[in-house]
């Protein structure tokens, strides 16, 4: 835990993943506060709330990129506070506004949700070294599962004590905290060397978003796919045998052996390469369709879940290396997009997969996604080989370092000088 004690002492970083938790455990729980809200508030369906809760995600999706793309151009002093007044007027309206009028306010609140996510990863490769960034990427895929373990549940719980209304005001103002907290860090987001270089080169959108870059974000994609549907499978299974009522500890269990995978990841000598995370993590995934009761699920999603941090920090790690420093805000939005999108097909997908079949053919189905997203991602990254990889200063990078785009390619790649990862 070494590695863990000298990130954390880099200044700066442990205020930036303290608030950078709070906001993200309010922005991963505002689609069960919204949901709540129109069950229970405008005592409408779950369809209904279910159109809230799409119109958010969508915004989030598209949201992703433009304001990566502002943050490069603007900086986060100016996009971020932006992003706070419209949650501020947001959330403080939810319980005024008519259904009709709340489904094109939750999609403008999500296409301007505070950027914390893809500003933290930012941060994170500005502030650490290159030694330092696979444990420090681990630390914040480990805190992206502690804000799906605790945001969801403390609305759930908050719901059965307070209005609903309340509910959505409490998490409006954890967002909007969160986001006022990080524009007060106003945390770097280059690295001193990209900032003493003055104004940072913006390559065209060609030289960057090549095969390799792609392959991160169809593995990102797949990743959430795999996820989200894993818990449609976990709730599923558990209904046919009866036992619905212990899906929260069999979900809190594939959390926390995330939580565990990501921080014995972290302090590994040597990487993995992406493609192969997303692999092991798919196959590790397919046999969990054979357990019937919570106890074996619950063994089951652990065996897997050690996977799950440990694949989302190298996809995070790989985008930072891969983005040059004029772009990196847009290509952190690309990858949030691609995050969110696998998030929201996840479920349906997985859900046909369960009515044409049986409860575990979900486990099934949401492994053959990841495994599906782990081949394309390979076949991607080698059919990238033959390009040959940019100098920094065509990438817009000071000096004349040579830097490896991503620390976990074959050595071969390595070796030849060849661009793998786009």
């Amino acid at each position: 835990m070494t590695g863990y004690r000298q990130i954390l002492a880099v200044p700066g970083m442990a205020p930036l993943l303290g608030i950078s938790l709070l906001a993200r455990a309010a922005i991963t729980a505002d689609v069960m506060a919204l949901t709540m809200y129109v069950v229970l508030g405008l005592d409408m369906s779950y369809a209904a709330a279910g159109g809230v809760a799409a119109a958010l995600t969508t915004g989030l999706a598209l949201g992703g990129p433009l304001l990566g793309r502002m943050i490069d151009r603007r900086g986060l002093r100016v996009v971020v506070p932006v992003t706070v007044v419209v949650q501020v007027v947001f959330w403080l309206s939810v319980p005024i506004l008519p259904y009709g009028t709340l489904l094109g306010a939750a999609f403008v609140a999500g296409l301007l949700m505070v950027p914390a996510q893809p500003v933290t990863r930012q941060a994170i490769a500005a502030m650490t070294t290159a030694e330092q960034r696979r444990p420090a990427f681990a630390l914040e895929s480990v805190q992206g599962e502690l804000s799906y373990i605790m945001g969801p549940p403390i609305v759930i719980l908050c719901a059965a004590q307070w209005s609903p209304e309340m509910v959505a005001w409490g998490v409006g103002a954890a967002i909007v905290v969160g986001g006022a907290g990080i524009a007060l860090l106003n945390p770097p987001l280059r690295t001193k060397d990209e900032a003493g270089a003055g104004t940072v080169v913006r390559p065209r959108r060609r030289e960057w978003l090549g095969p390799g870059m792609i392959a991160m974000l169809m593995m990102a994609f797949g990743t959430t796919m795999l996820l989200s549907g894993t818990d449609l499978a976990i709730v599923a299974t558990l209904k046919e045998a009866g036992q619905v009522s212990w899906a929260a500890v069999v979900v809190a269990t594939y959390g926390a052996a995330s939580v565990v995978g990501g921080l014995v990841y972290g302090v590994l000598s040597r990487p993995v390469p992406t493609w192969l995370l997303l692999g092991l993590l798919g196959l590790a995934t397919i046999p969990a369709g054979l357990a019937h009761d919570w106890p074996w699920l619950c063994v089951a999603v652990a065996l897997s879940g050690l996977l799950v941090a440990p694949t989302l920090s190298t996809v995070a790690d790989a985008v930072m290396r891969l983005a040059p420093a004029g772009v990196r805000g847009e290509a952190t939005g690309l990858q949030s997009s691609a995050l969110s999108a696998g998030f929201a097909l996840g479920t349906p997908i997985v859900g046909v997969a369960i009515d044409a079949s049986v409860p575990g053919g979900g486990f099934a189905a949401a492994g053959l996604a990841g495994l599906a997203a782990a081949l394309a991602g390979y076949l991607l990254s080698r059919g990238s080989r033959a390009r040959t990889r940019p100098s920094p200063g065509e990438l817009g990078l000071p000096g004349g370092r040579d830097i490896d785009p991503h620390p976990t390619c074959p050595p071969r790649m390595r070796e030849t000088g060849t661009r793998p990862r786009g």
